[in-house]
């Protein structure tokens, strides 16, 4: 056992400030020096947590308190990053469980309290954000317990303890009238709460790896615990797959532990503590690294597996290579296998569409953020619609589907078209209660399916002010056809560049996607249709001159701002027939066969398949 060494998972729901309070326990813990300049949200470094305000990748920090080290894991919250939360749980011995003092428990806060709770672990219950104006920090807590009991819990974890707190004031305490001065109590508590790892420091060294990370200087980086034995500098190690396979024998180069925000490079680290190593070229997640004398790998907790699938193609339109510098099937396949072996909960296959690959996952989120970042780094790609993956039950040989829990927070106002619009989703209702402030709190299981496209409705809906959680609870018997995007779209017939002449014209017609000045061609999708059919339209045409002068001026031509979307929202609206083209500077629609023939010949097709 390693007294001096505790290791703590920090795990909540989506916006309930993890990042916020692992800022300032590192700032407490003396992990900065005075006169160093911290950014909010220290951790989350990726560009696309910056901008999203969200955490996508789980990070390890330590701090020193009074004399012991604190490993910190700091864990997505979102369900759609639920393969980075389960491989941190085989890393810690204790978790934070943090709930915001409004809101309560919500769907993810469940999924990653079943994930502690099966690992045995007795967790910490933290109600933040007491500071709130709507804070009802007495109500939530009981929520939490009813959510432990639901779950399963045992007595012992049944008897947690609870702290109330300000992790962006930066202070914790375990009663709501307490002096509310610093986050000592927390450490404290951690300290005596959390255990020390239970390990064997005599044995020959073992580690699985948890996180992988590519560095320009060092190469591959692994993270993760050592689960017994103790590591050294350059020692000779081997790599074990799950199976029991040896996938390479090397060195271990580099060794790191971590303090504060930094790696650290040490020369001997021992069983139970978070280390990061280098000198690995083919490891991956979730292989064993051991001594030569280790034959038998490391147990691994299995993750979930995937629920949707999208289809990566090659750019083929007019417009391709003109944007982005990587642009063939080559280069996107050894983009996306090297994504898969850091990221356990997306897999990938060669799909039998030429130059595409299927890339499956957990959600929408998931699949955009990685789309997301390929174009950052200059991918032309364009992506089909997604679809749930299937599967037969092999009891009854019946077609299943994957279902959610959806947990919805609405004005009362608007929760009767909620209802409407999740029946005709297949929702089924399973709760309905008020939330406080004029809300109401609905909570449905629903096919995944019948959730693709619809968070854009739903926030016109509720005019921008509905809250919407979602979390997969298993496949359930697949339940009938879902009624699609009911309106059409309009198409460009021409190649060329729009004119505000021309869309003036369109805007009767529906809402448009494009600006003038904008790159068209043949096939690409400019706005949706008021009515249900596709319609062909020329966005090129310009005003016919003539030499006879009007007394008056012509009339101004005042365009609607077009509907613009997010790279999610552009993936969610698209039907069988289309794609979305992304590209460095743009995010285009269009449909699958530019050409209109082409595109009858295979409407024709599908339509006598179907009968």
């Amino acid at each position: 056992m390693t007294q001096n060494i505790r290791n703590v998972a920090i795990i909540a729901h989506v916006d309930h400030g993890k990042t916020t309070l692992v800022d300032n326990l590192l700032k407490q813990a003396g992990a900065f020096r005075a006169n160093q300049q911290v950014a909010e949200r220290a951790m989350d470094r990726n560009d696309l947590e910056r901008e999203r305000g969200i955490t996508i990748l789980a990070k390890s920090t330590a701090v020193d308190w009074k004399g012991t080290k604190i490993n910190i894991v700091d864990t997505p919250g979102h369900a759609d990053f639920g393969g980075e939360v389960e491989r941190i749980l085989s890393m810690v011995d204790g978790a934070i469980v943090l709930c915001d003092a409004a809101e309560g428990p919500l769907p993810q806060t469940k999924f990653v309290l079943t994930k502690a709770l099966a690992r045995g672990l007795k967790p910490i219950v933290v109600i933040n954000k007491v500071d709130r104006q709507d804070a009802r920090a007495d109500e939530v807590l009981n929520e939490v317990f009813d959510l432990f009991a639901a779950l399963g819990a045992t007595d012992e974890q049944l008897d947690f303890h609870t702290m109330f707190a300000s992790g962006r004031q930066g202070w914790a305490d375990m009663s709501m009238d307490g002096p509310r001065k610093d986050l000592s109590p927390m450490f404290d508590l951690i300290l005596s709460h959390v255990p020390a790892p239970q390990v064997d420091v005599n044995a020959p060294f073992a580690m699985n790896a948890s996180i992988l990370e590519a560095d320009n200087f060092l190469g591959r980086i692994l993270t993760g615990r050592v689960e017994q034995g103790t590591a050294k500098v350059n020692m000779p190690v081997r790599v074990l797959r799950q199976d029991g396979t040896v996938v390479e024998t090397g060195r271990l180069t580099k060794l790191m532990t971590f303090s504060g925000l930094e790696r650290v490079p040490v020369d001997e680290v021992q069983a139970g503590d978070i280390i990061a190593i280098a000198g690995l070229s083919d490891a991956t997640i979730p292989d064993t690294i051991a001594s030569p004398e280790v034959t038998e790998p490391l147990p691994a907790i299995p993750v979930d597996p995937p629920t949707l699938t999208m289809t990566f193609r090659i750019n083929d339109g007019p417009l391709g290579g003109r944007e982005g510098k990587k642009v063939t099937s080559r280069q996107i396949r050894d983009r996306l296998f090297k994504e898969i072996e850091g990221n356990v909960a997306i897999k990938v296959k060669v799909s039998e569409e030429v130059d595409a690959f299927e890339v499956a996952g957990r959600g929408e989120l998931q699949l955009g953020v990685l789309i997301e970042t390929m174009r950052r780094e200059g991918f032309e790609l364009t992506i089909g619609r997604p679809r749930v993956l299937t599967q037969v039950n092999p009891e009854t040989g019946e077609k299943e589907e994957p279902y959610e829990e959806v947990l919805i927070d609405v004005d009362e106002t608007y929760s009767g078209v909620v209802v409407e619009k999740m029946a005709l989703r297949k929702g089924m209702m399973q709760d309905m209660r008020p939330s406080g402030g004029g809300k109401v709190r609905l909570t449905f299981e629903i096919p995944s399916r019948g959730l693709i496209g619809y968070h854009g409705e739903f926030m016109t809906d509720t005019r921008g002010t509905g809250m919407m959680n979602r979390l997969f609870i298993g496949y359930r018997p697949w339940a009938g056809s879902i009624e699609g995007r009911i309106k059409g779209s309009l198409i460009s017939n021409s190649d060329g560049e729009a004119v505000q002449y021309s869309l003036f014209a369109l805007q009767e017609r529906g809402a448009l996607f494009v600006d003038p000045g904008v790159k068209v061609y043949v096939g690409m999708i400019l706005g949706e249709h008021s009515r249900e059919n596709d319609l062909d339209v020329n966005p090129i045409k310009e005003k016919k001159l003539t030499n006879i002068r009007a007394a008056g001026k012509d009339e101004a031509l005042l365009l609607v701002p077009p509907r613009r979307m997010s790279l999610e929202q552009a993936i969610a609206y698209i039907e069988e027939d289309e794609l979305v083209e992304v590209t460095p500077t743009a995010v285009r629609l269009r449909k699958r066969y530019l050409d209109p023939h082409e595109r009858k010949k295979h409407a024709r097709r599908s339509e006598s398949e179907a009968a």
